[in-house]
């Protein structure tokens, strides 16, 4: 039985209204349900909230952040550019002492005090910045949570 603000009422313009339904105009879809199957993968199939929930992060965010960096790249000196580039493409700390002719120890220091330079051009709590997960993500992992809680104390 429906109940609650659309359990009555003819309304044909809300979504979920019961005339809507019934008109043919809409048609609620389960977020469970398949929406394609990729059959050169071996038949993987995707979900609708698969599809929905892109774990890709946000383009604007994305846009600002490369403009901050660049930004900040504009201020350091090319060897250091190269290096955080190096770094940033996970080349062996050996590898890039020795294109540039430093020992590991000073590459080491050099690389503290880039991440001090980063730290004083960004904000101190650029780290926890960076890898914090946007608000929309921790609402639905939230709520998973409270869900996955409710289901299992109704099952002890």
């Amino acid at each position: 039985m429906k109940s609650g603000r659309r359990s009555t009422g003819s309304s044909v313009a809300d979504v979920m209204a019961t005339a809507t339904q019934l008109n043919g105009r809409t048609r609620l879809t389960s977020l469970d349900e398949v929406a394609a199957t990729d059959e050169e993968n071996g038949g993987e199939i995707f979900e609708f909230h698969d599809v929905l929930a892109n774990n890709q992060e946000d383009p604007s965010t994305r846009a600002c952040r490369r403009l901050d960096w660049q930004d900040l790249c504009a201020h350091l000196a090319p060897r250091e550019n190269s290096i955080i580039e190096l770094i940033s493409q996970g080349k062996h700390f050996n590898a890039i002492a020795r294109r540039f002719k430093l020992s590991v120890t000073t590459l080491h220091t050099l690389r503290q005090h880039l991440a001090q330079k980063i730290r004083d051009f960004f904000g101190s709590d650029i780290l926890i910045e960076v890898r914090r997960l946007p608000q929309w993500k921790q609402d639905l992992q939230a709520i998973r949570e409270k869900m996955e809680c409710r289901n299992q104390r109704r099952h002890l």
